[in-house]
Formats: structure tokens, C-alpha cells, sequence
């Protein structure tokens, strides 16, 4: 089936909302990659999203906030962390358009235990930091930085990335709302695909200037050195409030 179309404006849920949650001061660094080297990392029953016959790879970091369930307002404490994932795009065979999640580097334990057990989503725990300044030319800068907890003798792939934030974009372009109007995550459940739905308004987008890489993150998920090279796209947003419905089967057409 052909992909539904994109749009800024994120549809209603069509189905019940289960949760709502803010997403804040949001990096998206994108390479463009070859779809063969994606595709065996992906659900099975959906298949890279390409844009310009290319599929795209981001390293997202963010402040989550307020995150709660149905309807009863932020988690306190437990509801407000740093998030930093590895993601690529996706669409099924009812057409609906979605992320795929190779990691989520999170600082709360209990949310990564959470989500791994009701979605199945690769969440791992991390240690995370935050940091923002004003460079000398007046432009807001990012940092984040983030690495992974574990027993001593295992892998802790690390990640550190400063952003400065540019210009306003007025007027969005098909890549831009290709790489970020996502509403809705397919993820395996326990041998069965699962498509989320959420909604949120339009990002507001800015351009972005990355300042600093060091990354691990990209290459523990299997794609090897793509974050060595410079990325193909750089934008940054002041964030979002977002809302979550209950997760749908790959074959029901809503």
C-alpha cells in the first residue's frame, strides 16, 4: 500500500489516549543511508520509509516532560528525564507512517524497566546531562551528553553532542517534515507488530549548527560508522506537547 501523506499537524488518535507527555528542547541530527543497510534492523511487516529513495537515520536528544497516563497530569519526578535515541523511519502495510526505535538512552530506571515490559521498546539506562548557554555570537547551545550504565567488563556506548540553534524555519520543507512529523512507532510485542499512534501539533523548527560528535550510539545499534561522517540534516526545535493512544495491530486499518 502506498504511504499516507505527511503532514506537520498530527492527526486525532484513533484510538483511546493513554497518556500525554512534552517534549523539550529537541536535536534531530539525520544521515541519509542506504535502505538495505536499515531494512534487517526493522519490525517484521514494515519496510523503510524513503524519502528522495534514501532512508534517514537520527540521533534525537531531548528533555522529556510532565509525562503521565490517562488523563491525570505529570508523574512527578518519575515523569521528567533525558531521553537520547537512535531511530530510522517506517511504514506498513495499511500505509501508516511511524518511527523505529533502535535504542532510547533514559536517566529514569524505572521508566526504561516500564517500557520494556509493556512495549518491548530498547530502552537502556543511562547517565545523562544537559547543558545550555549562549555562544559569543547570542545563539542558544545545546549539550548533551549520555552513557550507557552496565556491569563493569560490558559495552557503554557513550554519546556527546553540542548543537547551536540558527534561524527560525518559517515554512518547513518535505524533508524537514518528513524527518519529524512522526506520529506513531512500530515496534515488535512479544512476536507481534504493534503500531502506537500520537499526535501533537507542528514542530516549530529552527536550523541547527552541530558544534561537536562524539558518538557511540549510532554504531552499537549494527550501522556501523555512519555517525562518523557529517550529518545530512541538523534541526532543532523548542519542543512539543504530545499525546499517545492505545496501540493498534499491524492489520487493522485505522
Amino acid at each position: 500500500m502506498t504511504a499516507r501523506p505527511l503532514s506537520p499537524q498530527g492527526p486525532p488518535l484513533p484510538t483511546p489516549r493513554v497518556s500525554e507527555q512534552q517534549w523539550r528542547d529537541a536535536c534531530f541530527v539525520h544521515w541519509r543511508t542506504d535502505p538495505a543497510l536499515v531494512a534487517p534492523l526493522l519490525p517484521r511487516g514494515v519496510r523503510p520509509d524513503l524519502y528522495d529513495g534514501s532512508t534517514w537515520v537520527g540521533l534525537i536528544p531531548f528533555r522529556m516532560e510532565g509525562a503521565g497516563l490517562l488523563g491525570r497530569g505529570g508523574v512527578p519526578w518519575l515523569g521528567s528525564f533525558l531521553e537520547l535515541n537512535v531511530r530510522t523511519y517506517s511504514v506498513d502495510e495499511q500505509g501508516r507512517r511511524g518511527v523505529v526505535f533502535l535504542t532510547l538512552e533514559a536517566e529514569r530506571a524505572a521508566v526504561v524497566l516500564g517500557a520494556r515490559a509493556l512495549l518491548r521498546v530498547p530502552y537502556r539506562w543511562a547517565r545523562m546531562r544537559c547543558a545550555r548557554e549562549r555562544d559569543g555570537a547570542g545563539r542558544t547551545v545545546l549539550e548533551y551528553r549520555s552513557r550507557r550504565r552496565g556491569l563493569p567488563g560490558r559495552p557503554r556506548p557513550a554519546s556527546r553532542l553540542r548543537v547551536a540553534v540558527g534561524e527560525r524555519i518559517e515554512r518547513p520543507g518535505p524533508l524537514e517534515v518528513f524527518l519529524t512529523a512522526r506520529f506513531g512507532l512500530h515496534t515488535p510485542w512479544w512476536g507481534r507488530p504493534l503500531w502506537v499512534p500520537n499526535t501533537h501539533g507542528p514542530w516549530p523548527l529552527h536550523r541547527g549548527g552541530l558544534l561537536a560528535l562524539e558518538d557511540d550510539l549510532v554504531r552499537a545499534t549494527g550501522l556501523g560508522q555512519l555517525a562518523a561522517r557529517p550529518p545530512d540534516s541538523v534541526l532543532c526545535s523548542p519542543g512539543v506537547r504530545t499525546g499517545f493512544g492505545l496501540p493498534l495491530r499491524l492489520d487493522d486499518p485505522r
